[in-house]
């Protein structure tokens, strides 16, 4: 019996130390339609049903927000810090990292909700010097590819978690670390089918 509370304390003690970060991971591993739309997007539109891209802007901006979901396994297997737009804040602040609002419109410097599909990879002044472009599949991110709104590196953002403090604002693109960048862009880059991404909150 002794071994038993010992061992719960133990899994409670961890279970502690993980912080809503990880309680907020566990939330999308077990959001089955949130997961499922996904899947069947993938399928119904030939994109790559191995894994996609979520990125649920609900989350504080110091906190890791972007996911790569296993669709086959329909579990995390990285997350990172991801920006979102300034708007009318200063550009590289973090005055909005509990209030994030979203836009569809040119010039609005604000982040667009929606599914996108990932396409060409380029060249990027920001960061590692690679981007994607990312082109809008709905009503709230039609204007995305015409606002050059990319996923991309950008130094600012951080690799580990810096709550309270937020994620520096950018004009509305992704952004994650260089190193967090350099991870994702192989996945990317040898995908033989279009991989979605998903922003929401």
């Amino acid at each position: 019996m002794k071994n038993i509370i010992i061992i719960s304390i133990g899994v409670l003690a961890i279970f502690l130390s993980c912080g809503k970060s990880n309680q907020k991971l566990n939330s999308i591993t077990s959001d089955n339609e949130r997961i499922n739309e996904a899947l069947t997007y993938c399928s119904a539109n030939n994109f790559n049903d191995d894994f996609c891209i979520l990125i649920d802007m609900s989350i504080h901006s110091g906190k890791k927000r972007l996911f790569i979901l296993n669709l086959e396994t329909k579990e995390i297997e990285k997350s990172y810090l991801v920006s979102h737009g300034c708007g009318k804040n200063s550009w590289g602040s973090d005055e909005s990292k509990t209030t994030p609002k979203f836009s569809n419109a040119y010039d609005s410097h604000l982040s667009s909700l929606g599914k996108y599909s990932i396409g060409n990879r380029g060249w990027s002044s920001y960061g590692v010097n690679i981007n994607y472009r990312i082109h809008g599949l709905e009503a709230t991110n039609s204007n995305a590819n015409a606002r050059d709104i990319v996923f991309h590196s950008w130094s600012p953002v951080s690799d580990e978690e810096i709550y309270p403090s937020g994620t520096a604002e950018g004009w509305g693109c992704p952004a994650v670390s260089n190193n967090a960048f350099l991870e994702i862009d192989p996945l990317l880059r040898n995908s033989k089918k279009t991989i979605l991404m998903w922003i929401y909150k």
